[in-house]
């Protein structure tokens, strides 16, 4: 008898026990009873919050999910731009569960499924945005009203799911390597052909400005030889008036002067020979030992 009477209550705890469930913080709580989830009077999903709640024993079973903001960040996918170009985009999605018995419903509580359907809504809506833009419209400031348009998209595919998309974010958009070698030679060449016209705008200039500066520098000798020969001109006509009026003076002291400047002309070098008569009128002044004033 004391051993039945053990027993029942043993049992009893159990069945005290089993009727005890606790959800954690960060959860939420579904029962589900005969395959069915529980729903109130008015066929709303009854789930439970973070704590202490009590079920049917052996009837109805709980099913804890996680309620909080999820991460869903997997592997670069393949895009195609409306040039017909490939891309390959890393992105993430925030999302949480919004109607935890929808969830439970599309994917049986398996976060792994969600995140797979999921990531289709949203490689649709990725798609599409894409698909209407160009590489140059995505890169050169689109990418947000992307981000919000494939937003809106995977909002309201994912309803069905249960699921509440919180933010799509594109965190990086690459080439593919062919289409990179491609595109560098492109850039490349381009870059080239700037630098030869740029090269050849530069040599232009340089002969412009050696033009003008020959043009200058020519104009610049003739103007110096031409005030050099007329300065020249003043100088020889200046000497001319000074010989002239020496040679009225004193015409017999001029042609002394004249006969020595010949002389050292003529006796310049020891090999040079003058043939001519001892009495010739160049050696006038070498005979006389004074000159006639």
């Amino acid at each position: 008898m004391k051993n039945f009477t053990v027993a029942i209550i043993v049992v009893i705890g159990f069945i005290f026990l089993s009727a005890l469930f606790v959800v954690p913080e960060g959860q939420r709580g579904i029962v589900i009873q005969f395959g069915k989830i529980q729903r109130d009077a008015e066929q709303n999903v009854v789930v439970y919050q973070p704590g202490l709640h009590f079920k049917l024993p052996l009837i109805e079973t709980v099913r804890k999910l996680d309620a909080r903001v999820q991460t869903l960040d997997d592997s670069q996918d393949r895009f195609v731009t409306a040039e017909k170009k490939d891309l390959l985009v890393d992105s993430y999605v925030k999302w949480r569960i919004n109607d935890f018995g929808a969830y439970f419903l599309a994917t049986g509580g398996n976060t792994s499924r969600a995140e797979d359907l999921l990531k289709q809504y949203i490689n649709n809506g990725l798609r599409t945005e894409f698909g209407a833009r160009t590489i140059q419209e995505i890169v050169s400031g689109e990418r947000t009203q992307l981000m919000q348009s494939a937003l809106q998209q995977a909002g309201q595919a994912s309803k069905e799911l249960g699921i509440a998309v919180v933010d799509v974010r594109v965190k990086q958009i690459n080439l593919p390597q062919e289409v990179s070698s491609s595109i560098f030679a492109r850039m490349e060449a381009e870059r080239h052909a700037v630098a030869r016209e740029h090269r050849s705008k530069g040599m232009e200039e340089a002969e412009i400005i050696r033009a003008d500066v020959d043009a200058r520098v020519t104009v610049m000798v003739a103007d110096a030889e031409r005030n050099s020969r007329s300065v020249r001109g003043e100088g020889d006509a200046l000497a001319a008036n000074v010989y002239a009026e020496t040679f009225n003076k004193n015409a017999e002291f001029y042609s002394f002067i004249r006969s020595l400047e010949a002389y050292k002309n003529s006796f310049n070098s020891k090999d040079d020979v003058l043939v001519v008569q001892p009495d010739n009128d160049f050696f006038k002044y070498m005979k006389s030992d004074k000159v006639q004033n």
